[in-house]
């Protein structure tokens, strides 16, 4: 089975092309894509990456996206790209949120947080049953920083993993057992994207969609016809 992966919901990217069955996954090659060019390079690099190792795209055996959080306009470019050729080929695709798939790289079992910095002083957290290197189960939302402490002892989480030293401090200083792990790249979203697609676990074209977690701000100041002091009150929750 090839499987193609593309993540563009950080400030950097990737795309990857890997073969898997029941029982192997292998990386067949990767590309990395600047943060600022996703919508200029990804499809080059697409293209590239598969007259390079396949006759046709129709070998692909599905896709895999990283549906989210991310950026607005990253995760567009991305699924866009995934959706078109799906459509095209008729091929099943995944989505692997990039909580889960940071959550996967605990080392710990049972019940653990995945913790990411959202900027503006709030943080992602996905809350998983961890085991054998997957993550089911998942809670996902997007939190202050100062509600982390509180969130993680409602939820009896004992184990986080971040992949930012400032979140990791954070979760540290409240007593908790944290881990840090590399933000998760492409290649971690085909690697679980591979068992999602053994697994059945698809969804058609028309219902792929990111998992911002975050309304855009275009949503939250064009809410209704309120004042631009409630809008700003609102963004500021």
């Amino acid at each position: 089975m090839l499987i193609l992966a593309i993540d563009t919901s950080g400030p950097a990217g990737g795309i990857t092309l890997a073969e898997a069955d029941q029982k192997s996954f292998r990386v067949i090659e990767s590309a990395a894509i600047a943060g600022g060019t996703f919508s200029a390079q990804l499809i080059p690099c697409r293209e590239a990456l598969l007259s390079w190792h396949v006759d046709s795209a129709k070998d692909l055996s599905g896709f895999a996206a990283a549906s989210g959080p991310g950026s607005f306009t990253g995760l567009r470019v991305g699924l866009s790209a995934i959706k078109g050729l799906a459509e095209v080929l008729q091929k099943p695709i995944v989505t692997v949120s990039v909580l889960e798939a940071l959550a996967a790289k605990s080392m710990a079992s049972g019940k653990v947080a995945a913790a990411m910095d959202a900027s503006r002083q709030e943080a992602f957290l996905g809350i998983y049953q961890v085991g054998n290197g997957t993550a089911r189960g998942a809670e996902e939302g997007l939190l202050a920083q100062t509600h982390l402490q509180e969130k993680l002892t409602a939820e009896g989480v004992r184990q986080v993993v971040a992949c930012e030293s400032a979140i990791a401090e954070l979760v540290s200083a409240a007593g908790v057992s944290v881990e840090t792990a590399p933000r998760p790249t492409s290649e971690d979203i085909a690697g679980i994207g591979a068992r999602k697609l053994l697994a059945g676990e698809t969804i058609p074209p028309e219902a792929l969609d990111a998992n911002y977690l975050r309304r855009s701000d275009a949503e939250i100041f064009l809410k209704g016809a309120g004042s631009k002091e409630t809008a700003l009150k609102e963004r500021a929750k």
